[in-house]
Order: structure tokens, then C-alpha cells, then sequence
């Protein structure tokens, strides 16, 4: 079973219409759901939303297909493709429909995507105090679940990276982010990131462990401004 390539940025797209102040909380009521989502206008709940997003705890807990099916207006899948696909038709053809089994579990840091609105943007902060997420120490954990069938049997895989934004000083070289002292960090991902950990499990496939850990140090504080 081939695994999934780790999943885009987490987005969030949200609305104020609110008079300015510092740093807005999900607490507030005030941050809600943008056009376009199905929870449009509704404001960001504390924990747990249909679709598996923590805004407030940094998580994400759910079916794949439920890390993009709010964006792009569909209701939250819950199983029970027949009757999913009787309400939300057009979501067969959506990129993410085939990984719906895939269970995911996401965690972040405040750089990766914050819980406050302190720029007065409207949306929660990304790389707050930051031009962009070079540097800004933002990481994400991204675990996967899923199963499959062989020879009558069922497989079960997992799936687990970690991703940080490259330091300040970092460069590029062939494809990969460099220390500033010349020690490989990682492949570059999404242009500002670097994977420092891959470790992929499937028996029936005979995958076994770690595919990829960065020379450089893997714990998050080497990362941190």
C-alpha cells in the first residue's frame, strides 16, 4: 500500500466584522467560518469542530477527506458513502474523496497556525512577528492511519512526519535544506519547509520504521527562534 504524501498547510480562512483590538480569541466569538465553507458566518467553536479541526488545542482528528471537505462546502463525512454522495454529489470528483478512510491526527504550534487573531487581520496568525515562516520556528506532526485488503487478509499501515520551517541562516542545496554550518536538515517542502522525520509501517508490505531522519537534530526546540 503506498502511502500518502503529507498533507498541504493547514488552512483556515476566516472573517471579522469587528472594530479592531488585540488579539481576538476564538473565545470571543467573534472569528467565523469564510465564505465558501460550509460553516460560513459561524463563528470558530473552542474544541473540536464536525470536522475534526481544534483550533483553540493546535489539532486536527479525522477522516482525511474532512481536512478539506468544510473548505471546499461540503458537509462533514461521517461514513455512509451512498448517502454522503446523495447530499454532497459533487464531492466524488473532490482530489481528497479517495483517502476518506484515511484516518489523520495533525498537531501545530502557535508559528505553524495560532488560536488568536493579534495582527487584526480577521484570520488566526501564521509566523506572528514573522514576514513569512522562515525562521519563525512553526512545525506540524502529521500520523496517519489507514487499511487495506491483500490475499483475503486486511493490512493495516501508518504513517508519521514531522515538518519544521527552515531557520533563518538555512539554504538549499539539490533539493534539500542545509544548516548554516552544512548539515542536512531535510527535503524542502511547500518552498519554506523541511521533513526532519518520516517513519512509515505496512507488514503486509514489509515496510518497517524510519525512511527518513534528518542528520541534523530532530526535536522541535533546535527549530524555535
Amino acid at each position: 500500500m503506498k502511502k500518502l504524501l503529507v498533507l498541504l498547510p493547514i488552512f483556515l480562512i476566516a472573517t471579522m466584522a469587528f472594530a479592531k483590538q488585540d488579539c481576538i480569541t476564538i473565545q470571543d466569538q467573534i472569528l467565523t467560518y469564510s465564505t465558501g465553507h460550509y460553516l460560513a458566518g459561524e463563528p470558530l467553536t473552542i474544541g473540536y469542530d464536525a470536522y475534526g479541526y481544534n483550533y483553540q488545542g493546535h489539532m486536527f482528528k479525522g477522516s482525511y477527506f474532512n481536512v478539506y471537505s468544510g473548505g471546499a462546502g461540503f458537509t462533514p463525512y461521517v461514513g455512509e458513502d451512498e448517502i454522503y454522495l446523495e447530499e454532497n454529489p459533487a464531492a466524488e470528483t473532490h482530489w481528497a474523496w479517495p483517502y476518506r478512510d484515511i484516518q489523520i491526527l495533525m498537531k501545530w504550534n502557535d508559528a505553524w497556525l495560532s488560536n488568536k487573531d493579534c495582527d487584526n487581520d480577521g484570520k488566526l496568525d501564521r509566523y506572528y512577528g514573522y514576514s513569512s515562516y522562515i525562521g519563525s520556528g512553526a512545525w506540524e506532526t502529521n500520523h496517519q492511519f489507514g487499511e487495506y485488503e491483500m490475499d483475503g487478509k486486511t493490512c493495516t499501515w501508518n504513517y508519521f512526519t514531522k515538518i519544521v520551517a527552515a531557520p533563518t541562516d538555512a539554504n538549499v542545496n539539490t533539493g534539500y535544506w542545509y544548516t548554516a554550518d552544512g548539515v542536512e536538515i531535510g527535503p524542502v517542502l511547500w518552498g519554506s519547509f523541511a521533513t526532519i522525520l518520516d517513519v512509515y509501517n505496512d507488514p503486509c508490505a514489509g515496510d518497517h520504521g524510519v525512511e527518513y531522519n534528518s542528520p541534523a537534530p530532530t526535536g522541535f526546540g533546535f527549530y524555535m527562534p
